[in-house]
């Protein structure tokens, strides 16, 4: 995953695959969900975003050890 922030335009991404999208699906003002034409999540993006979350927060990575024990 790679996280992108833009301040001139205070817009956030998530890149989470390096395919193409095929389309978009807005689930909120403001919060696109990039997809293949499967369905698949390629990236998500976040509009107005230091409204929504403090922006600091994109940069930090806090692993929660249950949720990746219940993955692997």
């Amino acid at each position: 995953m790679k996280v992108y922030y833009d301040k001139t335009v205070d817009a956030a991404y998530l890149k989470l695959s390096n395919k193409k999208p095929s389309g978009v699906v807005e689930i909120s003002e403001g919060i696109n969900i990039d997809v293949t034409n499967e369905g698949k999540i390629i990236g998500i993006e976040i509009l107005d975003a230091s409204k929504k979350f403090p922006i600091k927060s994109l940069f930090t990575i806090e692993f929660d050890n249950k949720i990746l024990q219940k993955a692997g």
